[in-house]
């Protein structure tokens, strides 16, 4: 969860999928999407705030951006996602 340790699990290696939210910062979702596409990751751009995404997780703060680095028995990764839902 975040932005330090997501990084750290993209230049280790380990991340297999990113979530986004909706309101992250430019800057970081830039350097994160550059991160993702050089370790070859999937990125999800999750529709809502990160506080909807720290709640999701199971949180009571605040999460911006998030690394999967180990599904388990979940089937999050073979799920087919949309990388860019943009709202009108």
């Amino acid at each position: 969860l975040g932005y330090k340790s997501s990084m750290k699990a993209l230049r280790q290696g380990k991340a297999i999928l990113l979530v986004i939210s909706n309101n992250c910062p430019p800057l970081k979702k830039s350097q994160i999407e550059y991160y993702a596409m050089l370790a070859r990751t999937k990125v999800h751009h999750y529709s809502g705030t990160n506080i909807d995404l720290g709640t999701a997780c199971g949180k009571y703060f605040r999460v911006s951006c998030m690394a999967i680095t180990d599904a388990g028995d979940s089937d999050i990764v073979q799920r087919p996602e949309k990388t860019s839902s943009k709202k009108k």
